[in-house]
């Protein structure tokens, strides 16, 4: 099984002919040494430590209720990927993303490398919520990452109480 991409295909090569592609990756391992080595969330599971952790005082490995690892990174994936398009709408310049469900459970359990910087910076989310006034009061959420040219930034009218509207489709 190649993990590896096709030449021609890889990261780097790809970017340096599309100065704002976005490229995301996502294997079991991550760059590096084991990067075509098979891999899914119980084998990461296991290799990372989280089935001895999840096995308690019982002698056979244990593992998460849910394949966490794949999904957490799905979702980090997900995020990367629209950090990257609002860093490209600001300056026009592509963004290289790698993720992995075994980096993912490494920063999970609180596993640090000898010298690394076990917290990260204060965040400050102050400045990102907005609030929009409803029949049930003030709603705090964070508005959309991005706008697109043509769409509303927002929804057309805020929420409304359970039962309050019409079963009704609204005009377009």
């Amino acid at each position: 099984m190649r993990t590896t991409p096709a030449p021609g295909l890889d990261q780097d090569t790809l970017a340096a002919r599309h100065p704002g592609l976005i490229t995301a990756a996502f294997n079991a391992w991550g760059p590096g040494p084991w990067v075509n080595r098979r891999g899914f969330d119980s084998l990461v599971q296991a290799a990372c430590g989280i089935a001895r952790i999840e096995a308690s005082d019982r002698p056979e490995p244990g593992a998460l209720p849910i394949q966490a690892l794949d999904r957490a990174t799905g979702y980090l994936l997900a995020a990367a990927v629209l950090r990257a398009l609002t860093l490209r709408l600001a300056d026009r310049r592509g963004s290289r993303i790698d993720l992995a469900p075994a980096r993912t459970a490494h920063w999970a359990i609180g596993a640090h490398a000898p010298g690394e910087v076990e917290e990260a910076p204060p965040y400050d989310p102050a400045p990102y919520p907005a609030t929009t006034d409803t029949a049930l009061g003030p709603l705090t959420h964070a508005p959309p990452p991005f706008a697109l040219p043509g769409l509303p930034a927002a929804w057309r009218r805020p929420p409304t109480p359970w039962g309050h509207d019409a079963p009704a489709w609204l005009p377009a």
